[in-house]
């Protein structure tokens, strides 16, 4: 059967091989059926989707949030005050200070129980449990530079109760320059009897003491995620 062109209607040559367009007005042929395309192929999709061609898809709904922060940071903050009172009152009451102590260490354990219990759903592993311990190691040396800090305050300028630390302080810094295997010099030996030294040595001190909370937490919080893992993923 003879085709003619769409266009001009002449003749087209029949056999294989030839041009897929008009001899006569170089009209194209080929036709490719925008029905039969899909998405996939890059054609328009069926009418009635309620998708225009051009238009950028949907971004992907938000990821679930693996913890919830300002509860977590609730929870942090309660257990770190508990514990500041706790050490607060072993100052005064010597039976304190070991329950103070069994509460630092099992802080982060505290913790996550009480945020697991505010929101039962929520996901737990290592990883979460490692990163709420943080935050509680961070609530647990801030809470307690601030008692520290109010507490030798009122115990200096209040109540003038500084002196045995002074005299104590100096003792062991006379002590620690009698042992050195280096001799002293002497413009140093001032210095090192200033209140501006024990500032320092205290600002050390607790520098030290936030690093090791900071690491116990994280452990501890590391652990206790580890233990809640299976009964988080059952629920």
């Amino acid at each position: 059967m003879q085709e003619t062109c769409h266009r001009c209607g002449g003749e087209l040559p029949v056999g294989s091989g030839e041009s897929p367009f008009c001899p006569h007005c170089g009209a194209p042929q080929l036709f490719l059926s925008i029905e039969n395309q899909s998405v996939e192929t890059g054609g328009e999709p069926a009418s009635g989707t309620g998708t225009v061609v051009g238009e950028p898809s949907p971004p992907p709904p938000p990821l679930p949030r693996q913890v919830e922060w300002k509860t977590a940071i609730r929870c942090a903050a309660f257990v770190a005050g508990v514990g500041c009172v706790l050490a607060l009152g072993s100052v005064r009451i010597s039976l304190l200070s070991t329950l103070s102590l069994m509460w630092f260490m099992s802080a982060s354990l505290i913790t996550l129980g009480i945020y697991q219990k505010r929101i039962p759903t929520a996901w737990m592993d290592v990883g979460v449990g490692a990163r709420i311990g943080a935050v509680v190691g961070i609530c647990l040396a801030l809470g307690l530079g601030i008692v520290m800090a109010g507490a030798g305050l009122v115990a200096r300028f209040a109540m003038h109760r500084m002196e045995t630390f002074d005299t104590e302080m100096a003792a062991r810094t006379q002590e620690a320059i009698r042992n050195s295997a280096t001799p002293v010099p002497s413009e140093m030996l001032g210095f090192l009897a200033s209140p501006e030294f024990r500032a320092g040595m205290m600002l050390a001190g607790f520098a030290f003491l936030s690093a090791v909370l900071l690491i116990l937490s994280t452990l501890g919080g590391a652990f206790a995620g580890l233990l809640r893992t299976r009964r988080s993923g059952t629920a």
